[in-house]
């Protein structure tokens, strides 16, 4: 069983910064492609970084120049840097990974549970 836990949401100001963690737990052979997703209130999920277990990473364009996403192989997390938050941030935001958990087994695709950012005055 793997599990996707988030932390670091929480409310922030305009122009204040937040760091968002995920770490994956469980039975893990390996993990691929790991990311931050968000949703807004009567909106769709969308993807906001990704990154490669080699390092190569992908932004949605509004967040590029504000948000850096990381991660820690050694410790299967992965982390978002927000900077220059701006109010239409305000989402709860996911965290994925692709996951190799047995040996001769098929990679899945798992989501946490999601952790709320809130950018208000």
């Amino acid at each position: 069983q793997v599990q996707l836990v988030e932390s670091g949401g929480g409310l922030v100001q305009p122009g204040g910064s937040l760091r968002l963690s995920c770490k994956a737990s469980g039975t893990i052979i390996s993990i691929n492609g790991m990311g931050w997703y968000r949703q807004a209130p009567g909106k769709e999920r969308e993807r906001v970084a990704t990154i490669t277990p080699g390092g190569r990473t992908g932004y949605a364009d509004s967040v590029k120049g504000r948000f850096t996403i990381s991660r820690d192989n050694a410790q299967n997390t992965v982390y978002l840097q927000m900077n220059g938050l701006k109010p239409e941030d305000t989402a709860v935001y996911y965290c994925n990974a692709d996951v190799l958990a047995y040996y001769g087994g098929s990679w899945y695709n798992y989501w946490g549970q999601g952790t709320q950012v809130t950018v208000s005055s």
